[in-house]
């Protein structure tokens, strides 16, 4: 039978493969089991505090910004230069909303094209092998799975060391250039666990037969294998390239009806809170204005509102906006749906039929009149999203019994809202002081969680953005967006952020119906697994039963996302490669199932030197960061894993560091030498940290955090420092104060944030300061362009109050001797004496340790810098 699925905050328990296989031993903190949903906890039932990091200056349309107290020019210079690592930009500078696209792959860590080699002879099995250069790509430089070694210890005691732990993060929905071989026929799969062939399959070219790299079971092909010598087989994708999709394009399910033309395409619902003050809706109209301008013109819009009633806007009226009303107070009655649907009104329009009435729909909008503070104002958020997604499934729901109507991708409803759900279905009180509160929230997050589930179901996910200073209860919204696969995110005011937002999400998802599936070689068990997913019911493999994956139901199919996997060995691996295998199977936005094949080989060593040079720091710290994160559920949480973050760095260095000699201090080992220091930002940052006010914030970054892509996650967890330079170029520098030197600019992108600093004697002179400001603000920008959320860009001055944001997100390296400052931050050594004397005396004393101080309060010497 399927397992229900269970209670939100609850994890599920995913038996390991082998009855018979001990489970592995727990970290210091009880393990969580295999597959954790990051579900947001219960939080501090406080009302949300103002944001403290509004932004200084407001963003005119043209980028510039009045009453700024940094002058610019009226045009922005030319793009910067970038010195290395980072390449030249390509677009200028611009503050209009960035779609969305392709990213391409980097020449230097492109998939291999040349086939494997095989062994001559048709009897003896053969295999198709890599050298160990091939493997480093594959297995570190894959655009979809990053693994954090690129080796494995074959010692289970070795191996095992759950302080540093193994894994991988996989990033299913990415989409890169050049993209994966595609294939149009069935694959050939293991009958007895399921697996696909590849290139690491041994190949008898008499038989055809090949052997599974994950179970070892002999299988045949049809006699597609069937060679008189290797090179013949190097024309078969799935032998010749680690990664490959099997495309089918048939329909081979009865009772399914596929939506392909363009009229059916996947629509975006509008759900538009109307309880705004004058200045947060003039922002909002604004943001609307420019997003629908910004939709291809065969996009399908529809456009609600709610207050104390749910405005639902027609388009067939062309020259007004025309709404039909429905009550807030309670679900909408079948009776009240039907009349919706089979009415004369056109509630879903494409732009280009409607964008004048869309236009005039947004002009209407009107501020809220009642003299009430914003929490008290009446809100029926769910009774809007119910009424969008009864308009999104339209007259699908009267077909018979067995028959499936999808459209093309995912459905989307966005909500933009600027309070709290208090009125009708799944509403909490106005107050935190309701004598019944608890249990009425408790009962909220119950049916919003429903209601998600039930909109997943359907092929649609609900974003929510939310703007403004008023508590938006995050702890209900949250199981809302979760639940159906989509985000909740929360921004300072409705103005630039909010509206690149809109449009960032409407472009996002890649597919619907998304399965991951995940095969190990037998040494080999996943014990957790970490994302926007859920632990798939037994009949999900419905094309091929005999199959012993673990596999996750996939809430979305995003790009922005990925899943973070620990494994442990089950014992001492004695075979010289451990195998993985990914596979992601989702139906794409043009109606074809794809089965997307990614097989990687690790070779297995005894040596833990050799171990320790493969390691990934960043990837290995990313999995680190999200197994932390998924515990530190609340404040008090917060503060066991920052002591839990101690803990595991004194074990790595006792594990893998050297003692030295007469001394009772460790060397950190020297492979990781970037390792500690990230962890450091991690626990001063604003996921563990006390940076961030409230803990509604908290808990949005977490939850965001702990289904993030590999990119954000890093940059969510270790911040970016680049200095302005003369003639429009960039410095990397780590992100220690001493970068705040008066006559510079400084960038620092903390994924969720990007702040701009200006040194006071910069700032002094006009003309320099503009031409900076404004090759930050172009670096922000492109640093930013395909990033979701998109990032608050805040800019301010030295020594201004909104300057301490930026300072807290530094280490403080500057109560450190000189000789570990140069070590650490060689950019010193180009400062004249008398700018060093400036910059030492320009800090203010504060009892936040340094990176060294805190590695040696905890009796370890640091690594050297890399």
């Amino acid at each position: 039978m399927a397992t229900p699925p269970p209670p939100p905050g609850y994890t599920i328990t995913v038996p390991p493969p082998h009855p018979n296989t001990p489970m592995p031993r727990p970290e210091k903190r009880p393990t969580p089991p295999p597959f954790s949903s990051p579900v947001a906890s219960r939080f501090s039932q406080q009302d949300q505090l103002p944001s403290p990091s509004t932004p200084p200056m407001t963003t005119s349309s043209n980028g510039n910004k009045p009453g700024s107290p940094v002058p610019q020019f009226s045009t922005p210079p030319g793009p910067p230069v970038f010195s290395s690592p980072l390449r030249p930009a390509a677009v200028p500078f611009r503050t209009s909303p960035a779609s969305p696209q392709t990213v391409a792959f980097p020449s230097g860590s492109s998939l291999p094209t040349s086939s494997p080699p095989y062994s001559n002879g048709s009897v003896e099995l053969q295999k198709g092998d890599s050298n160990g250069t091939e493997d480093s790509i594959l297995a570190g430089e894959s655009p979809y799975v990053l693994f954090s070694a690129q080796k494995i210890l074959k010692r289970k005691k070795q191996a095992n060391v759950p302080s540093l732990g193994f894994g991988a993060l996989v990033s299913p929905g990415r989409e890169i250039s050049p993209g994966p071989q595609i294939i149009q026929r069935d694959p050939h799969r293991c009958l007895n666990c399921g697996a696909y062939a590849n290139l690491y399959c041994k190949i008898l070219l008499g038989s055809g037969q090949w052997q599974c790299v994950i179970c070892g079971n002999l299988n045949g092909s049809e006699g597609e294998y069937i060679a008189p010598c290797k090179e013949d087989l190097h024309n078969l994708p799935e032998l010749a390239s680690p990664l490959v999709d099997y495309v089918q394009t048939g329909n081979k399910k009865p009772g399914f009806i596929p939506v392909s033309d363009s009229r059916m395409s996947a629509p975006i619902f509008l759900v538009i809170d109307e309880c705004l003050d004058e200045v947060n809706l003039q922002h909002l109209q604004s943001s609307l204005h420019a997003f629908v301008d910004s939709l291809s013109p065969t996009t399908r819009v529809g456009i609600i509102s709610y207050g104390r009633t749910v405005s639902v806007y027609d388009f067939s009226e062309v020259t007004m906006a025309s709404a039909d009303v429905l009550p807030g107070d309670k679900s909408p009655t079948q009776e009240s749906v039907k009349v919706l649907i089979y009415g004369t009104g056109i509630y879903l329009s494409p732009v280009h039929a409607s964008l004048p009435v869309m236009h005039t729909i947004f002009s209407s909008l009107r501020p809220y009149k009642l003299n009430l503070p914003e929490t008290s104002r009446d809100r029926c958020l769910g009774t809007a999203v119910e009424i969008a997604l009864a308009i999104i499934q339209g007259p699908s729901a009267e077909m018979s019994q067995g028959m499936v109507k999808r459209s093309g991708g995912n459905s989307r409803i966005i909500v933009c809202a600027g309070g709290p759900n208090t009125y009708g279905p799944g509403s909490v009180p106005h107050s935190f002081s309701h004598p019944n509160y608890p249990y009425m929230e408790k009962t909220a997050i119950k049916w919003m969680e429903h209601l998600g589930h039930d909109a997943h179901r359907h092929d649609t996910v609900i974003d929510i953005l939310c703007a403004g200073t008023c508590p938006v209860r995050v702890p209900v919204l949250q199981h809302l967006a979760k639940a159906s696969g989509g985000i909740l995110v929360l921004h300072d005011d409705f103005g630039e952020a909010f509206g690149v937002n809109l449009q960032r999400a409407s472009m996002r998802a890649a597919g619907s119906h998304g399965l991951l599936e995940i095969r190990c070689s037998d040494d080999i068990l996943v014990t957790q697994v970490i994302g926007p997913g859920e632990e798939a019911h037994s009949d999900a493999h419905e094309s091929f039963k005999n199959d012993t994956s673990l596999s996750i139901q996939m809430l979305s199919v995003e790009e922005t996302q990925s899943f973070s996997i620990s494994m442990e060995t089950k014992g001492d691996i004695k075979s010289d490669y451990v195998f993985f295998q990914f596979v992601l199977r989702y139906l794409n936005v043009y109606q074809a199932d794809i089965s997307r094949v990614i097989t990687v080989r690790l070779p297995a060593v005894d040596s833990v030197s050799s171990y320790l040079e493969s390691v990934q720091d960043e990837v290995a710290v990313i999995l680190i960061a999200k197994r932390t994160l998924l515990q530190a559920k609340t404040s008090s949480d917060a503060i066991d894993m920052r002591a839990m973050i101690d803990e595991r760095i004194k074990e790595i260095a006792l594990k893998f560091g050297s003692q030295l000699p007469k001394s009772k201090l460790y060397q950190f080992p020297k492979e990781l030498s970037s390792l500690p220091e990230n962890l450091f930002h991690l626990k001063r940052g604003p996921l563990l940290g006390s940076i961030v006010g409230h803990e509604d914030e908290r808990s949005v970054l977490r939850n965001l955090f702990l289904n993030a892509s590999y990119d954000l996650s890093l940059r969510m967890v270790a911040p970016r420092c680049l200095m302005h330079r003369e003639g429009g170029t960039f410095e990397e520098l780590p992100a220690y104060d001493l970068s705040m030197q008066s006559d510079a600019a400084v960038v620092l992108d903390h994924g969720t944030d990007v702040f701009i600093w200006l040194g006071a004697e910069l700032s002094a002179q006009e003309g320099r300061s503009a031409a900076a400001l404004a090759a930050c603000r172009t670096l922000a920008e492109e640093l930013t362009e395909f990033r979701f959320p998109a990032p608050r860009i805040l800019a301010f001055k030295e020594g201004s109050s909104q300057a301490r944001y930026f300072v807290s997100r530094l280490i403080p390296a500057h109560k450190d001797p000189p000789y570990e400052q140069e070590a650490r931050f060689p950019q010193l050594r180009s400062l004249t004496a008398e700018q060093r004397v400036k910059l030492k005396s320009s800090f203010l004393h504060f009892d936040d340790p340094s990176f060294c101080e805190w590695m040696r309060s905890l009796r370890l010497v640091p690594p050297e810098p890399s």
